[in-house]
């Protein structure tokens, strides 16, 4: 498969709201945050500029007219272009189809949890906990406002309650690996380098018997 001239989901995010009507890119940003779409992009002025830059630079936008609003500078509208619209939908159908290795920061951190040792790793798992349950909490009230009174439909939040289960399994999961390291059934081994290589230790009897 060719590599896609441009790889930022930002620009995923502005060819999709392309679709329902010409726009300039502060309206762009405004909306994006009003739909909440600013969990799923990273949405600020310079990144949006830049994306839009490059869409058009690769023609799947264009500029199709200039506005003035009062005193403020002229603002460029855009719309879709036919080649952008055809990528639009290339690019979703790939991404929806195809896993990719995304590498994120957490999973990072936990490959080396060990070197907090039990007791930070708890505290640290602890306050992460609390800070995913507070994001499930206001993501749920946020979906109860929009989808829930029937506002929008569900359709057009539907990446909103992907990250909810993301965050609620990732919660669960935090929540069971605290459990084990305070009752001990995630040993800590202690690492020791000898002649012969890296050895670490393993649960003793009394240490198994405490699960």
């Amino acid at each position: 498969m060719a590599k896609r001239k441009i790889s930022n989901t930002l620009a995923l995010a502005v060819l999709g709201l392309l679709q329902e009507q010409p726009m300039h890119p502060y309206e762009m940003a405004s909306t994006l945050r009003e739909r909440h779409k600013d969990s799923s992009f990273k949405v600020n002025s310079g990144s949006l500029y830049d994306t839009v830059e490059a869409l058009v630079r690769h023609g799947w936008i264009e500029p199709v007219e200039t506005a003035r609003d009062g005193r403020r500078p002229e603002r460029t509208v855009y719309a879709t272009t036919e080649l952008g619209q055809s990528e639009f939908v290339r690019w979703i159908d790939e991404l929806l189809r195809t896993p990719v290795a995304e590498y994120p920061k957490f999973m990072a951190a936990v490959s080396y949890l060990g070197a907090l040792g039990p007791d930070r790793a708890a505290q640290a798992l602890v306050e992460r906990a609390g800070q995913l349950a507070q994001r499930i909490e206001e993501t749920n009230t946020v979906l109860a406002d929009t989808v829930g009174s029937g506002k929008v439909p569900r359709l057009f939040m539907i990446e909103v309650e992907c990250a909810l289960h993301a965050w609620e399994a990732e919660l669960a999961w935090t929540r069971r690996t605290i459990a084990e390291i305070r009752d001990g059934s995630l040993f800590w081994p202690k690492a020791e380098r000898t002649e012969q290589g890296w050895t670490w230790s393993a649960p003793t009897d009394q240490e198994g018997s405490t699960r």
